[in-house]
Parts: C-alpha cells; sequence; structure tokens
C-alpha cells in the first residue's frame, strides 16, 4: 500500500471519529444543561432558604455547609444534600430517639392498640388514658417523620440528578478533548500525506522464489 494512502485513510477515519466524538460531547453538553436547570427549577419552587448563620442552633452550627449557606435560597443540588442531610437529618433524628419513621410508625400502632383495648375496658382508666395520650404523640411523631422523611429523600433525588447532570459534563470535556487531539493528528496526516512522495510504498510483503539446487 502506498504511503500516501494509508495517511489518508487514517486522517479520514480520525476526523470522522473527531465528528462522532464532538456531536456526542454536544449531546452530553445538552443534557448537563437540562439537568442543571432542571434542579434549579424544581428546587426553587420550593422557596426553601437556609437559616440564618447566627440563629443555628449549636448542633446546626456544626455543620459547615449550613453556616456556609446561611440565608441563602436553596437552589443547587450540593445545597439539598447539604439541608437534607445535615439539617432534616439532624431534626429528625431528634424526633423519636433517632428511630426512622418505620419503626415509629410500628409503635404507633401498637400503642394505639393498647390504648383502645384499655380504654374499652375502661375509659376513666387512668391508665387507659395515659395510654392513649402516648398513642397520639406517637402518632404524631409518626406524621413528623413521614414529612421530614419525604422531603428528605426528594431532596437527596434532586442531588443524585445533579450529580448526573455534572457527570455528563465531565464526560463531555472529555469527549471534546479527544475530539480535538484526533482532529489535530488527522490534519498532521493530511499534512504528511500530501508532502510524501505519491510512489513511497509501506506494509508490503516481499516475495521471493525459493532457488533451485
Amino acid at each position: 500500500m502506498k504511503r500516501r494512502t494509508l495517511d489518508l485513510v487514517f486522517s479520514f477515519g480520525g476526523v470522522a471519529l473527531a465528528a462522532l466524538l464532538a456531536v456526542l460531547g454536544l449531546v452530553l453538553t445538552n443534557q448537563s444543561h437540562f439537568a442543571k436547570n432542571y434542579v434549579r427549577d424544581q428546587l426553587s419552587a420550593q422557596k426553601i432558604t437556609f437559616t440564618a448563620a447566627d440563629k443555628l442552633s449549636t448542633e446546626e452550627a456544626q455543620a459547615q455547609c449550613l453556616v456556609a449557606n446561611g440565608g441563602k435560597a436553596l437552589v443547587t443540588g450540593k445545597q439539598a444534600e447539604c439541608y437534607a442531610n445535615r439539617y432534616i437529618g439532624l431534626h429528625v433524628a431528634a424526633v423519636n430517639d433517632g428511630k426512622t419513621y418505620s419503626q415509629t410508625s410500628t409503635e404507633s400502632r401498637t400503642a394505639r392498640a393498647a390504648a383502645d383495648d384499655a380504654l374499652k375496658a375502661n375509659p376513666n382508666d387512668p391508665k387507659a388514658v395515659d395510654l392513649d395520650a402516648q398513642a397520639k404523640a406517637l402518632a404524631a411523631k409518626t406524621d413528623t417523620l413521614f414529612k421530614g422523611e419525604t422531603l428528605r429523600g426528594l431532596l437527596l433525588t434532586s442531588f443524585g440528578f445533579s450529580i448526573f447532570g455534572e457527570r455528563a459534563a465531565t464526560a463531555a470535556l472529555v469527549c471534546y478533548l479527544v475530539a480535538l487531539v484526533l482532529a489535530l493528528a488527522s490534519i498532521a496526516g493530511l499534512v504528511h500525506a500530501f508532502t510524501t512522495a505519491k510512489d513511497r510504498i509501506v506494509l508490503t510483503t516481499e516475495m521471493r522464489t525459493p532457488a533451485h539446487v
């Protein structure tokens, strides 16, 4: 094969691959922008604002992200992670000694059943009244945990979605860089092709006829 032909094959192949990577990079960039804008719009609609730094409790102030975002509107995935884990997570853990909604809900149903049985047996029994009060308190905690854990989960989902957007942006950058390298290599190949003698041969197998004895 002629060297010029080989250079042209590799050069045009490089150009085609560079174009493909560039298109892929554009698609990834578009998806990155979509994720970023979508997360921002959805979080902005919630109108959540971080507590001012000077209003934070001692425990809350231990979270640097809460201090850094004090008084700011929650509009980014990273802020959502901070608010979900360091603010909501802190308060949810204090509702029922660190127990989750599922655990508290089970306790609440058991307490409600016990209170109902006691009230049915004797509604004026102080013990029955006390059991009823405990059941109501657990029901309130269950409701609080449900709301807190739901909001926390939604915020963390937004954070996860924003991470996908960031990964897409990184992948797009890699595609652009590789496409640039391939484009430059292809240009160099074309230059070499047209500065090389037309009759120069490469990748050829020399056939020899065995000598007769």
